[in-house]
């Protein structure tokens, strides 16, 4: 995760917010989510996370604004193994990236 340091890009923010969910790193994945889309409550959920693909990455370079990062999260919940696969998007608030939103890949 951060240890203080920023992400330099959206994709190591993705990486430190799946560590944060491996870890149960809730206040990471608060402090992360932009203050626009983030709930209330952020919860780390109870599977347990097996692995984690990057699938692709457009944009969201160390002098971009925007960024998107395609993923694909393995875990064991409680009906036993299974993959999630999201196309989050980040923004940078304040010159740290943020995680914005997330929906299904199309395909």
């Amino acid at each position: 995760m951060e240890d203080g340091i920023p992400a330099a890009t959206a994709e190591q923010l993705m990486r430190s917010r799946y560590t944060a969910f491996v870890l149960g790193r809730e206040d990471h994945l608060w402090r992360t989510w932009h203050p626009r889309t983030r709930p209330a409550l952020v919860e780390a959920g109870d599977g347990e996370w097996t692995g984690l693909s990057i699938l692709d990455v457009l944009d969201g370079g160390a002098d971009d604004q925007t960024g998107i990062v395609e993923f694909e999260a393995r875990f064991i919940g409680d009906e036993g193994p299974s993959v999630m696969r999201e196309r989050s998007v980040f923004e940078r608030r304040g010159g740290r990236w943020t995680y914005l939103e997330g929906s299904e890949p199309a395909g």
